[in-house]
């Protein structure tokens, strides 16, 4: 079996056996989420610069451990000799199946306070049987990080270190809106503030996108889309979600296109929503944009595109709500190195070549709309079997030249102009 050595300012994806090459650490925190590693991050390094005797913190992205060789040493190395371990994990037990088994079994060898907290907002019995702090403690923690945002990622590390005899003051967890408009430098913007930077009459771009992203202050790529549909004439409306399955998000997305409708959206989140899709009440175009999972350099240098899981969150479940695929306009790159915490801080990194591209893409959608049906030319392209002209259009439900007929005089119906029917 080999082990590869992890060298800082590379992305590992979890698939061979790997080294992290961390010491030792007081805190240790394991969590599936680059955002949150980022938000921790950040807050450490503001928290010791008024409190130098901090305990030491170690971060690492759990995904980066899938392979069984790579958890045994993480754990014999970081695990073993820490004074706090907290693992916040998406999907239960089931996803991470070895290193939990793993994690408690060292921990409680050891005797070390052992946090295993879920990775959404449902609670985990399973995860809290196998946690060995006090219920109310990891509640406390659970919250912090669900929460999210640099207040709470500070109250959760002062809470973690109390934990461990540093005694450090806490405040409750303060909740993080599900739901809100984003601009660059505004703290919490209302409406108004964001239409004093539009200009007048042009059309309308939302940008529909994760909530992580502003928790994280990971938000380079919103910026670079903001300026890119500005430059391409359209008006921005930045609106972060924690998920549009949510009922009370969804209320609030379609009371704000609503309030401001649009004249095209950029969604940026994954997976595929269903019946009571909040952007379809805006009936205008949808434009999927895609947020890489993987790194620039692995992208270009494979044979594939995307990753299986970026297209299956990203392209292939939004198709079925009717989005419609742009592309990739940012990638995950190491923006920096802690070398306290000893993990490399990954975010997006946007590609202004790309962003030009969906920003220009996106205006001509919002003309399109703003056109009227008689004036729009429509070019409909089906294929052709060469063996049989009757099966014209057969791979896209109209199997029979009628069916074409069909097509056409329904959209003669609707105001296009329809020749030779």
């Amino acid at each position: 079996m080999h082990l590869l050595a992890a060298q800082p300012g590379a992305i590992v994806d979890g698939t061979s056996a790997v080294d992290l090459g961390q010491s030792p650490g007081d805190i240790v925190v394991l969590t599936a989420a680059d955002s949150e590693i980022a938000l921790l991050s950040q807050a450490r390094r503001e928290i010791v610069a008024e409190h130098p005797a901090f305990p030491t913190l170690r971060l690492a992205n759990l995904l980066q451990l899938s392979h069984n060789l790579s958890v045994d040493l993480y754990v014999e190395r970081v695990i073993a000799p820490a004074r706090l371990v907290v693992v916040r994990l998406l999907g239960g037990r089931s996803y991470w199946p070895y290193g939990v088994d793993q994690i408690v079994t060292a921990c409680r060898a050891r005797g070390i306070p052992l946090a295993l907290l879920p990775g959404d907002a449902r609670p985990d019995s399973e995860l809290a049987a196998f946690s060995t702090v006090a219920a109310a403690t990891a509640q406390r923690w659970w919250q912090y990080l669900l929460h999210g945002g640099p207040g709470n990622a500070t109250q959760f590390l002062n809470s973690a270190a109390a934990a461990t005899g540093y005694a450090m003051p806490t405040r409750e967890p303060m909740p993080f809106a599900q739901a809100g408009l984003y601009w660059p430098g505004i703290a919490e913007p209302a409406l108004s503030d964001v239409k004093r930077r539009w200009r007048d009459g042009a059309p309308l771009a939302t940008i529909v996108f994760y909530r992580a992203l502003v928790q994280a202050a990971d938000t380079a790529v919103i910026d670079a889309l903001i300026a890119g549909l500005q430059e391409a004439g359209l008006n921005p409306l930045p609106l972060y979600v924690a998920t549009l399955k949510d009922q009370a998000v969804a209320a609030l997305v379609r009371a704000t296109l609503a309030a401001a409708p649009p004249d095209v959206i950029l969604n940026l989140t994954g997976f595929a929503v269903g019946d009571g899709d909040p952007l379809a009440t805006a009936d205008c175009p949808v434009l999927q944009v895609v947020l890489a999972g993987g790194d620039e350099a692995g992208w270009r240098a494979g044979t594939r595109g995307l990753a299986s899981r970026d297209v299956a969150m990203s392209v292939a479940l939004p198709e079925l709500d009717g989005r419609v695929l742009s592309r990739a306009v940012a990638f995950k790159d190491v923006i920096a190195r802690d070398t306290a915490s000893e993990v490399d801080v990954i975010g997006y990194r946007p590609r202004a070549d790309r962003v030009a591209f969906v920003a220009a893409l996106a205006a001509a959608w919002a003309r399109l709309r703003r056109t009227q049906p008689a004036e729009r030319r429509i070019a409909i392209v089906l294929a052709n079997y060469p063996n049989r002209d009757g099966r014209i259009g057969n791979g896209v439900g109209l199997d029979t030249p009628a069916s074409v007929i069909t097509v056409l005089r329904a959209l003669a119906a609707s105001g296009y102009r329809v020749a030779d029917i």
